[in-house]
């Protein structure tokens, strides 16, 4: 289980981030939206003690993120671009990703199998350096490096972004089987509604840091997201 205690984040005066209370339970598809600035990101950031937070704490399981590194076999991430290594080619980053994670090169090949639709022959055998490759596929290679491994926590930041329509519906498939058919818990913050609904079995709206919303996805919660952001409409 994830919680967050009494959590800020402050630059000088801006308060970016401030959460009391939130509890995240294993297993769990949990789907963080909100607008430019609402603290999706920060608060993934400090997930993942990227950043250091101005109070409080994140724990995962029994530990603190902040205090210990013992939490981090159970966590894998794909944040944006810097996580990935632009002078590796796909093959050789999934490779090095598995090593990490006590996976052989031929766990890894099987592993990355069933991901071929998705990667739609752009990824593997292309022989190019992942910086090289398009930002969709850049971001391709970084949701599948995040899965490598089957670590019980995976955290996605706006997975969709960058990918076309049809890469969009296959990785929701994806992670909605992996869902149905793991105990993994699944972090995914987006701005797209409609997919957040679709794969999410929770959904948290971020608004200047502050949780305005916890829904237990159902059929009207993508009507209730939206009228919410068309209320915000200046």
């Amino acid at each position: 289980m994830i919680t967050v205690h009494n959590l800020t984040k402050q630059y000088g005066a801006n308060i970016v981030l401030n959460i009391p209370e939130l509890s995240i339970p294993q297993g769990q598809t949990f789907g963080l939206v909100g607008n430019n600035g609402a603290g999706k990101t920060t608060l993934f950031s400090l997930l993942l003690d990227l950043i250091e937070a101005t109070t409080g704490y994140i724990q995962i399981g029994d530990n603190v993120v902040s205090r210990n590194e013992n939490w981090k076999s159970a966590v894998s991430a794909y944040i944006d671009e810097t996580f990935l290594i632009g002078y590796l080619t796909p093959e050789e980053y999934f490779y090095f990703l598995g090593e990490l994670r006590g996976m052989n090169k031929p766990s890894v090949d099987e592993f990355i199998q069933p991901f071929t639709t998705f990667f739609n022959g752009e990824i593997i055998g292309v022989k190019k350096y992942i910086r090289d490759l398009s930002k969709g596929n850049q971001k391709k290679v970084g949701i599948v490096g995040a899965m490598i491994g089957n670590a019980p926590i995976v955290v996605l930041d706006e997975p969709f972004a960058n990918l076309d329509p049809t890469t969009q519906i296959v990785l929701k498939n994806i992670i909605k089987e992996r869902s149905k058919n793991s105990d993994v818990t699944f972090l995914i913050s987006s701005h797209d509604l409609m997919h957040t609904t679709e794969v999410c079995s929770r959904i948290v709206v971020l608004n200047k840091g502050v949780v305005v919303k916890d829904l237990a996805t159902n059929e009207a919660t993508l009507v209730e997201l939206e009228n919410y952001f068309s209320s915000t409409v200046e």
